[in-house]
């Protein structure tokens, strides 16, 4: 089977200087200790300790290959979004990292498969960044899932993504920015917690607010981590949007209404987790995520799907097929993999 990670982060070796490009003092660089470890810094503060696959495409494709990953579709890490900057040095940052990601992908074009980074404080200026990118050989772009208070059905917001379904970019919504909270200070709680609740949060007000309605549906749209919380608690927005009308005032149809608006990847580390996102989602609307290269990820890609309950037809499609058509990688396939036709829900039994 042909394995397809659409959640893989890179960190360009992006020097201290080039972080200024960005912001005098703060920006986020990469400090490379020449052993094959770093670390991810913003300004003089210590980020993440990381390997060389973050920076480096050869020890990434290394370890594709001993992971049996055939292609990554890879984006920046949130650190790098600058959502906070003048817009005019946000713009020329992600100019620069987005051309930072073509070269890192040249580096193993069969492989590696760029996704963009646009700044979103600015709807002109992040409308004009993925035009660029898209142009320029980027397949998609990658966003945070909010803008300070705006989230992803703020007017702003949605006309952003109604360009990228005019430009048939596909958008990558990750979590990031979790609000700050004493309770969440230890064990990572901010990611444990805040960050399924971010997911959860925007894919309801996309939902709730009418925002699906407005935008295209030839968007194509993908949240990372399963969709977080919103899967498991679908039944309970279900239930509010029928019992209360201050739920429903502004969506015609109920949360579950919008499922065929987006997909989710895979990275939930449980069976039973996976069994119920795709009983929710349905087969064809989620795909292999992992996280890579990032402790929390996945160690073993793809290997959750294989031990699903899914028949191989089934498991194709989250491995691969589902990332072929929302990405539009038929080029990087074998030639006899390029005329798979899609496959529906009620195709893909399990």
């Amino acid at each position: 089977m042909t394995v397809i990670d659409v959640h893989a982060h890179v960190f360009p070796r992006i020097s201290r200087t080039d972080a200024r490009v960005l912001r005098d003092h703060d920006g986020p660089w990469l400090r490379d200790h020449g052993d094959g470890t770093g670390m991810m810094m913003a300004g003089d503060t210590e980020y993440r300790p990381v390997t060389a696959a973050l920076w480096d495409p050869a020890a990434r494709v290394a370890e594709m290959d001993a992971l049996g990953v055939d292609i990554q579709v890879v984006s920046s890490t949130p650190l790098m979004f600058g959502y906070d900057a003048d817009v005019a040095r946000a713009a020329a940052w992600c100019d620069y990292v987005n051309q930072q990601m073509l070269d890192y992908c040249a580096q193993a074009p069969n492989h590696l498969v760029p996704l963009c980074q646009v700044p979103l404080q600015d709807t002109e200026a992040a409308c004009e960044s993925v035009t660029r990118a898209v142009r320029a050989g980027h397949r998609g772009v990658h966003i945070g899932n909010h803008v300070g208070p705006r989230d992803l059905d703020h007017g702003a917001v949605t006309e952003f993504l109604t360009h990228c379904a005019i430009e048939g970019a596909t958008v990558l919504v990750h979590p990031w920015d979790m609000a700050h909270d004493p309770r969440t200070e230890e064990y990572m709680l901010a990611w444990l917690v805040g960050m399924s609740a971010e997911t959860h949060l925007s894919i309801l007000r996309l939902a709730l607010s009418g925002a699906f309605e407005r935008i295209p549906r030839e968007l194509k749209l993908l949240f990372a981590h399963g969709g977080g919380a919103f899967p498991y608690l679908l039944g309970r927005a279900d239930n509010a949007w029928r019992r209360r009308d201050i739920v429903r005032k502004d969506s015609p149809l109920p949360p579950s209404g919008y499922l065929d608006r987006f997909h989710v990847d895979s990275a939930v580390f449980d069976q039973h987790s996976l069994r119920l996102l795709v009983d929710v989602m349905g087969t064809d609307r989620v795909l292999l995520g992992t996280d890579y290269p990032f402790p929390l990820g996945e160690a073993e890609p793809g290997a959750l799907i294989r031990a699903s309950r899914l028949n191989p037809t089934g498991q194709n499609a989250l491995l691969a097929g589902n990332a072929v058509r929302l990405f539009g990688l038929q080029d990087l396939l074998p030639t006899t993999l390029q005329t798979t036709p899609a496959l529906s829900t009620t195709e893909v039994s399990r």
